[in-house]
């Protein structure tokens, strides 16, 4: 990877941490989830996580809608309604500078998206990388949501990897 390489593979993993960090932070959520990486997979300019997910019939906001909806159905097979837990709506806050810190969750998919990263030529992080990852967990509420859709985890899987050369 030459340096021009390196800098752009920098800024998309800026850009994808710090929105993932975002999404959680609008979720009213203290630290990213596997979740948020798909959502902030999904708004990177490379569009590979996009069309992984146009191929098996869904889009952002239909994954957006799923995880509230995954979120809404954890919180009443606990007994309790999606009001009762929220109190009042959460702070808009922006993400704070640093350490990138995520559920354990995020951060083996995080640890895998950049391992099938260096697998693909251009070995640059793609957001169908972050797809491909997130669909080998097998529980949580990235898995739940993309259930409410209906949609297979290993097709979604084998779109991002065909998205990316894999």
């Amino acid at each position: 990877m030459g340096l021009l390489d390196a800098v752009k593979d920098m800024r998309t993993i800026k850009q994808l941490l710090t929105n993932a960090e975002g999404e959680a932070l609008r979720a009213g959520e203290e630290l990213p989830g596997p979740e948020h990486l798909l959502l902030s997979a999904l708004q990177l300019p490379d569009g590979s996580a996009v069309r992984a997910f146009a191929r098996v019939g869904t889009d952002l906001s239909s994954l957006r809608k799923a995880i509230e909806a995954a979120h809404h159905s954890a919180l009443s097979s606990t007994g309790l309604a999606a009001d009762d837990a929220e109190g009042d709506a959460p702070l808009e806050r922006r993400p704070t500078p640093g350490l990138f810190r995520s559920t354990p969750q995020a951060q083996q998919v995080f640890q895998e998206a950049v391992a099938l990263s260096k697998s693909t030529r251009p070995s640059q992080l793609r957001g169908a990388h972050v797809v491909a990852a997130a669909c080998s967990l097998e529980r949580g509420t990235a898995i739940r949501a993309l259930n409410v859709l209906g949609v297979d985890r290993m097709q979604l899987k084998a779109a991002a990897c065909a998205e990316v050369g894999l």
